[in-house]
């Protein structure tokens, strides 16, 4: 039976921004800033940027090669593709297309792009999941991929520190695996999608509403074409919702807490992941905080991290390990996984 198959990653590489902007740079540039709580808030001493002309397709390109190349993956043997991105190059064609082309794979490819964020690395597991165990597809490569910087008003103190611009490829098919899924499960609050938003770019408002910048109570400094978040809102909501979806997932394979041997959640910031850990009661040699350098990668935060211990050896054999995103949406998922 297909879904008595083992289904998971067989492996993950990543490309980053070709240039390093460090906290003392961001303070050299805007003097009255305060940067020396920012490292101590939120886990970030630099961040990766793209050069002027790099896109997210550019930056997939070369970690879909890199992966590729690695696990000597012709590309011939991909038949699915998804690409994650809410940076794409045109509003059409989708950027799975145009990483189509530039990879060229097979005419008989499945090819379409999801527009989540920081929940988007899960969701696309859950998709490719799906199209191997039901048949679709043998092996499927899921990008994830943004220059998150271009959406961030440059005298937005509030947010320009967190966001590093990156993409991350992964391999999900049946075989050859260094990670199962177990389990996974996903949710959505529509209502609240306002708490982290860009106005103007979409068919509600195609051109800027204003390009008047926006200061907000608290000092941040936006505009209509830019990203708008509430901060706390968002802390709140998730602080509260990400504890049930955990406990829930883990419930409902007879595991608890205690029995997890890694907490792999989506890098939003270190009060964020700080929070999370306080409600779940997580010790703090099981929850990987590792932003310092990257920053927040947005849905290539969790691949990135994956990469990066898989490479030095660092997750546990044979024992369980739970993954989770969340941001935009608001949307959030959570996979059960074991190595």
């Amino acid at each position: 039976m297909l879904h008595s198959l083992d289904i998971g990653i067989e492996g993950v590489e990543f490309c980053l921004g070709q240039n390093s902007v460090s906290n003392s740079q961001l303070q050299e540039e805007n003097p009255s800033w305060d940067m020396s709580k920012t490292l101590e808030r939120s886990g970030v001493k630099s961040r990766p940027v793209a050069i002027p002309g790099t896109t997210a397709l550019d930056l997939a390109y070369e970690a879909a090669n890199k992966l590729l190349n690695q696990l000597k993956c012709p590309s011939s043997e991909i038949d699915a593709l998804i690409f994650c991105t809410q940076t794409p190059d045109y509003v059409l064609p989708p950027n799975s297309s145009l990483l189509h082309g530039r990879l060229n794979l097979a005419s008989n490819v499945m090819a379409f792009d999801i527009s989540h964020a920081c929940s988007g690395f899960i969701y696309g597991l859950g998709i490719a999941r799906s199209l191997v165990a039901s048949g679709t597809a043998k092996k499927v490569l899921l990008i994830t991929a943004d220059t998150y910087t271009r959406l961030i008003h440059p005298a937005d103190r509030s947010i320009r520190p967190l966001f590093g611009d990156g993409a991350a490829a992964t391999i999900v098919s049946s075989g050859n695996l260094v990670m199962k899924i177990k389990d996974m499960s996903f949710g959505t609050a529509g209502k609240k999608a306002d708490r982290f938003i860009v106005e103007a770019g979409g068919a509600r408002n195609e051109a800027p509403i204003s390009e008047e910048v926006i200061l907000d109570r608290s000092g941040r400094i936006t505009s209509s074409r830019h990203i708008s978040m509430d901060g706390l809102g968002l802390l709140s909501y998730f602080n509260n919702v990400i504890p049930i979806s955990v406990l829930g997932l883990l419930e409902k394979n007879g595991k608890n807490v205690s029995d997890v041997s890694l907490f792999l959640f989506h890098q939003a910031s270190r009060l964020a992941l700080e929070g999370i850990m306080r409600s779940l009661k997580i010790p703090d040699n099981k929850m990987i905080i590792d932003m310092e350098e990257t920053g927040n990668l947005v849905s290539s935060s969790i691949p990135v991290l994956l990469s990066r211990l898989l490479k030095g050896g660092a997750i546990p054999e044979g024992e369980p390990v739970i993954l989770c995103g969340f941001g935009v949406g608001l949307s959030w998922g959570t996979a059960l996984v074991e190595f």
